[in-house]
């Protein structure tokens, strides 16, 4: 599977569960279909900047990924999603996003972290995600931001 595919999946992973060491996520990506080893998971826990931080409740440390403002990683981020999506196309006030499949979920997260304006929610399957707008005039506004990550 496609490098930026395997990330957007690390991040939902990393999202979705307390996973402390770089041998949990390399099972966890197995179990989801990937394989990888441990050192493909180092180079893309580096490459995406992700960080172990100390849990909630203080007792052990977890991965997340580091919320970083320099250009480099929010290309990174950029890449991975344009790397999977395939379509955008929108009517009334649902986006609908075509992506590799098994990616959508992972895009779904993605797009989710970058807080869009005027989006109520996003529900993805294997290779479709749907995106509730607020409003239908304002969906053609947040489908060109969404386009804008693809160029």
């Amino acid at each position: 599977m496609a490098r930026a595919t395997r990330q957007l999946k690390i991040l939902e992973i990393i999202a979705k569960y307390d996973i402390d060491t770089q041998e949990d996520l390399v099972a966890k990506l197995r179990q989801e279909g990937f394989n990888v080893t441990q050192a493909t998971v180092s180079r893309d826990v580096k490459d995406m900047n992700i960080i172990k931080v100390l849990s909630p409740d203080g007792r052990h440390y977890k991965y997340v990924a580091q919320q970083v403002q320099d250009n480099s990683a929010t290309d990174k981020f950029h890449n991975m999603f344009k790397g999977v999506v395939l379509n955008v196309s929108y009517g009334e006030n649902i986006i609908v996003i075509k992506t590799e499949s098994g990616s959508a979920a992972m895009a779904a997260a993605l797009l989710d972290k970058l807080n869009f304006d005027g989006i109520l929610g996003v529900i993805a399957g294997d290779d479709t995600i749907f995106v509730a707008v607020d409003t239908k005039e304002n969906t053609p506004n947040v489908a060109s931001k969404i386009n804008q990550l693809l160029l």
